[in-house]
């Protein structure tokens, strides 16, 4: 996964609260499991009978509760194939939200008004590192784990965290600990 460290540019706006993921990518598109090529089914049902219309801008404003539903992946995935790479809302669902952050798609948790300025600034500057938004509306911080945002700043995925404490697993390995095989309680 690529780090993340600024993500500017222009702004895409879904004025929705409560899209769950089977909005985002509909149940017929899930026949795969490689991460690339479900942009062009985003919001499928919605940009087809001309709800919505979206352009693949860096940033995506989107309602309250985004994300909610089932917890497939491949909602993270899609938006990030259609090009956004960053989703600001006012809250997410949470296994939606892990999800993001486990393939590089930044989330960002705003208030309701502070998201409507920025999406009617039109573009915005997200800086991971110092947790701001910038626009033409002005600058706000944004509150981020420090575990989520070392794995994001680093482009770290769960392997990649692991590989981290390569020395630890080895040392723990060489002294004799991985080969303990099952164990039995006899009674």
């Amino acid at each position: 996964m690529e780090a993340v460290e600024i993500i500017e540019g222009g702004v895409s706006h879904l004025d929705r609260a409560d899209v769950d993921t089977d909005q985002i990518i509909p149940k017929q598109f899930l026949k795969r499991v490689e991460r690339t090529g479900f942009g062009e089914f985003l919001f499928y049902d919605w940009i087809r009978d001309g709800e919505i219309e979206l352009e693949p801008n860096p940033i995506l404003v989107a309602g309250p509760n985004f994300g909610c539903g089932s917890s497939r992946e491949h909602a993270p995935w899609a938006l990030q194939d259609f090009g956004f790479e960053a989703i600001i809302a006012p809250s997410f669902a949470d296994i939606f939200y892990g999800n993001c952050t486990k393939v590089g798609l930044l989330p960002v948790i705003l208030t309701e008004d502070e998201c409507r300025t920025i999406a009617e600034a039109g573009a915005a500057r997200i800086d991971l590192d110092d947790q701001t938004v910038d626009s033409a509306a002005g600058v706000v911080r944004f509150e981020i784990d420090a575990q989520v945002k070392h794995r994001l700043f680093h482009g770290l995925d769960d392997i990649g965290v692991t590989l981290q404490n390569s020395a630890a697993i080895d040392a723990y390995e060489a002294a004799g600990h991985a080969d303990l095989g099952p164990t039995t309680t006899r009674l």
